[in-house]
């Protein structure tokens, strides 16, 4: 049966293998846009290695990351602008992601937590400390006592959420992997940052409450930045597997590639049953023929039947 134009609409036809194509080039357009930007967006999580390099007058050990960009520092505007940089490319790759068929739970909960995670990190960029508590007891006073401004709960409100989305989308996608892309880079390499992740969290989340309680920083600066770093490392590692077309937990490249197996095989399938009818018909012709000659056949004998008869007469 054709379509409009011509186009044949029968099933495993050449509008159905088409279709499939076409679905499989945008599928692998979309995971090399992920790859890149959640590239990106490693690269620019880890900005803050440049303290290495560049004395900053923070100690490393006992400060927070986003003291970095507080807006007294002097490369605060620096350090606000790369984390603006990796959470809108966080949060693309993620949108980018969702917009494919997979909708498993583990790799949809996985992509929706980094979604969050990009989102609230770019706020995080955008509501900065204005002072480094950590080394500045004024400033700690002052916290203390509610005389700083606003952006200062606010940026605590949005890095825990930032954190939420990131542990969320690690923990998710690499059990989706598992699952699902067994043999996949993010299932190979990914439990054990993902493991470390969830250590450095509750480091973290210790050394912070420790400083609250004026017990002092508890290696809090050390914890963060291990906490940090193994979401860019694990967000390196995910990167990989995207870049091979696993965009959403190592399913979405073999469902394409089962459903052009499947366009390929109901193709092979409708030829054999074309050709199948057309030996029939053929079959048939060639009866239909064999009576006709039989018949005739007949008929001419009986004619001469007849004429035999009339001669003896």
């Amino acid at each position: 049966m054709d379509g409009p134009g011509g186009e044949t609409t029968r099933r495993g036809g050449p509008a159905e293998t088409g279709t499939g194509t076409r679905t499989r080039a945008r599928s692998r357009t979309r995971s090399r846009a992920v790859a890149v930007l959640l590239l990106l967006g490693a690269v620019a999580y880890t900005a803050w290695v440049l303290e290495v390099l560049i004395a900053t007058g923070l100690d490393p050990v006992r400060t927070y990351v986003s003291e970095l960009a507080a807006v007294d520092q002097p490369l605060g505007g620096l350090f606000r602008a790369t984390d603006l940089v990796a959470g809108a490319a966080v949060f693309l790759a993620a949108g980018v992601a969702l917009t494919g068929r997979e909708r498993r739970p583990w790799p949809v909960a996985g992509w929706a937590g980094l979604l969050l995670f990009g989102a609230a990190t770019a706020a995080d960029s955008r509501l900065p400390l204005s002072c480094a508590p950590t080394v500045d007891p004024e400033c700690a006073a002052r916290e203390t006592a509610g005389l700083v401004p606003a952006t200062h709960t606010a940026h605590a409100i949005s890095s825990s959420l930032a954190m939420t989305g990131a542990l969320i989308g690690v923990v998710a996608l690499t059990v989706a992997a598992r699952r699902y892309g067994r043999g996949t880079p993010l299932a190979r390499f990914g439990p054990a940052p993902a493991a470390a992740e969830l250590a450095a969290t509750a480091w973290t989340m210790v050394a912070v409450a420790a400083f609250e309680a004026g017990r002092g920083t508890w290696l809090l600066g050390a914890g963060q930045r291990a906490q940090v770093l193994l979401v860019a490392l694990w967000l390196a590692v995910l990167c990989v597997h995207v870049a091979r077309g696993d965009v959403l937990g190592g399913t979405e490249a073999r469902g394409e590639a089962a459903r052009g197996e499947a366009a390929r095989g109901n193709e092979t399938r409708g030829n054999e049953t074309r050709g199948n009818e057309a030996r029939g018909n053929e079959a048939r012709g060639n009866e239909a023929r064999g009576n006709e000659a039989r018949g005739n056949e007949a008929r001419g004998n009986e004619a001469r039947g007849n004429e035999a008869r009339g001669k003896d007469v």
